[in-house]
């Protein structure tokens, strides 16, 4: 099995050693990752269902992956408004406070909080079933796209699916979506089949990819050898 940074204690700050590093998901992190939901996808999950994914499905092993300092300044405005900043926090604007409500934002954050939010680039999730993970969904932020993001979450599923002593990964994707599916090919997906009209939003179908054996020596040399070229490109400098 392939060795990896350890997670972050989520209790300390982390020390960089890569410009993008993976956190297990944690309730706080929810509204940073229903915000990068609903620019990723048309249909989303409730916050709810992120909630009880990480508290009471123990089939679940959901992830975020954090920008630090290695990676320079944001490269977005920020999302979540700060107590005693922002307006929106104001007294007089209770309009702008009931909109967030409506938009699942019940409050501002605050500077920490926000900070904490404004530090999430991605999110992935899998079941573990047996022998099988099935990832149930995957994002990246739209800007941080191209950055390598989406594999490092895909290598944090693959290596725990190792640790856990599952034998294969499987998952749905679009098929018009060829971008993730060379990614997915580059660590020894498969084609298995398709789900007719899977997805809800547009009927588009769905490609249903499952790597090899985790255990094969092909898989283990492929994903040792993506995984030290990830890193190296994550590092600084």
């Amino acid at each position: 099995m392939t060795s990896s940074p350890p997670v972050p204690d989520p209790g300390t700050p982390p020390t960089p050693v890569l410009k993008y590093y993976i956190e297990a998901m944690a309730p706080h992190h929810i509204p940073a990752v229903s915000a990068i939901e609903k620019e990723s996808f048309s249909t989303t999950w409730p916050p709810s269902a992120y909630r009880r994914e990480i508290e009471r499905n123990e089939l679940a092993y959901y992830v975020v992956a954090k920008r630090s300092s290695l990676a320079g300044p944001p490269r977005r405005g920020r999302r979540f408004p700060v107590t005693g900043v922002d307006s929106a926090d104001s007294e007089d604007s209770l309009l702008s406070r009931l909109g967030r409500l409506i938009r699942g934002e019940a409050r501002a954050f605050s500077p920490e909080e926000a900070e904490e939010l404004e530090s999430v680039v991605g999110y992935t999730g899998m079941w573990a079933m047996v022998d099988e993970a099935h990832i149930t969904t995957i994002a990246v932020d739209p800007a941080y796209r191209g950055e390598g993001v989406g594999e490092l979450l895909l290598v944090a599923l693959i290596e725990r699916s190792m640790e856990l002593a599952i034998n294969e990964v499987t998952l749905e994707c679009r098929v018009s979506n060829l971008v993730a599916q060379a990614l997915y090919r580059k660590y020894l997906f498969r084609n298995m089949g398709v789900r007719k009209r899977y997805y809800s939003d547009d009927g588009e179908d769905a490609l249903i990819m499952t790597t090899v054996s985790l255990y094969e020596d092909v898989f283990q040399r492929t994903f040792a050898s993506n995984r030290d070229r990830l890193f190296e490109r994550l590092r600084a400098g």
